[in-house]
């Protein structure tokens, strides 16, 4: 039997604004999913650590406060340091065009604003999954 894609979701910083966190964690278990959600006020290193020790297959980042452009690309650094360049780095919030596509090249993943559709978020994560991890 396949096991479950393990999926991290993370509050990252002083934003204390979960609900949409927990709607994400509850679509993506309803999805078929195991889904570790971190709390709030996570830094990038607490959430690298709990993906490592979770063994995840993606990392979802929740973010509203505008910090999008710090806290990415330092779980990219992290993430590749401690050798998960084969984890999904995803999440959403709200940010620019622009700023999505900077950070796709730092090698963040599909971005995702408010107003995504739940399902458009899992069948992403099922499609990179099946594309770049075993399961």
């Amino acid at each position: 039997m396949d096991r479950k894609i393990r999926v991290l979701i993370a509050k990252a910083g002083l934003d204390g604004h979960d609900r949409g966190a927990k709607v994400i964690a509850a679509a993506l278990r309803d999805a078929g999913m195991e889904v570790i959600y971190t709390g709030l006020r996570q830094t990038p290193e607490m959430i690298v650590e709990a993906a490592l020790q979770e063994d995840v297959d993606v990392i979802g980042i929740s973010l509203l406060s505008g910090a999008h452009m710090t806290i990415f690309p330092k779980v990219r650094q992290l993430m590749n340091e401690k050798g998960l360049n084969d984890v999904l780095l995803t999440g959403g919030g709200i940010m620019s065009d622009q700023d999505i596509a900077a950070l796709a090249e730092v090698g963040v993943g599909k971005l995702f604003t408010p107003g995504a559709p739940t399902t458009a978020i899992s069948d992403y994560i099922k499609e990179w999954v099946a594309e770049y991890r075993e399961v």
